[in-house]
């Protein structure tokens, strides 16, 4: 485990590369809709974006619970826990201004009290505030509780969300498998780079 995290570690820079290669491929070559025509593979990125970025602060919350429950590992799932919500927030952000081109290019304009920009937005603030809040005070219990609460807290009010003009689903609601599953792939290769951004802001990954 040791030798394959300095792997990674070692040439984090170059898989990070081809990685982001692969998913401008995956982008490049996705089918198209008929209503959407290109546009929909701003659809596709902005999809598995903030997917990625979901999974990221679910990943630091179960890192965080895992302070807790292995008291002998705090510092290495504290480590964990602090990395992936610093990644999940690099999604988050970069998600929020490309939810707006997407608004702007699919419904001709932005909707701002649309809940599904509206709520996450207020999530991007939040999480600003307590990853900064992590850093500065650098505990590694609140770490993990504040990763906890906060992925929690995350994936539950979004679950709850009501749409207004966002559609439901529109990949898996478009009734093509050969969208759904680029998609699919692209989500895969998405969380790929997740993983790695986080492997490589985790200081504590060397003693695995």
């Amino acid at each position: 485990m040791k030798a394959w995290v300095n792997f990674l570690r070692r040439y984090r820079l170059w898989l990070l590369l081809i990685t982001l290669g692969f998913i401008i491929a995956t982008i490049a070559i996705a089918p198209l809709e008929k209503t959407l025509g290109a546009r929909v593979r701003l659809v596709y990125l902005h999809g598995a974006w903030v997917w990625t970025g979901k999974v990221a602060f679910g990943l630091a919350g179960l890192a965080g619970l895992g302070a807790f429950l292995f008291a002998d590992r705090r510092s290495f799932w504290s480590g964990w826990s602090l990395a992936f919500g610093r990644t999940g927030l690099i999604f988050w952000l970069t998600y929020l201004p490309l939810s707006l081109v997407v608004q702007q290019l699919n419904w001709g304009g932005i909707y701002w009290d649309e809940p599904r920009w509206r709520v996450p937005l207020a999530f991007g603030v939040a999480g600003v505030l307590l990853q900064a809040a992590l850093t500065l005070f650098n505990r590694p219990l609140w770490t993990a509780m504040a990763n906890l609460v906060f992925g929690v807290a995350l994936w539950a009010g979004l679950a709850q969300l009501q749409n207004v003009l966002h559609p439901d689903s529109p990949i898996f609601g478009s009734g093509s498998q050969r969208i759904e599953a680029f998609f699919l792939v692209l989500l895969f290769l998405t969380i790929l780079l997740m993983i790695q951004l986080a492997l490589w802001l985790n200081t504590r990954a060397r003693y695995a």
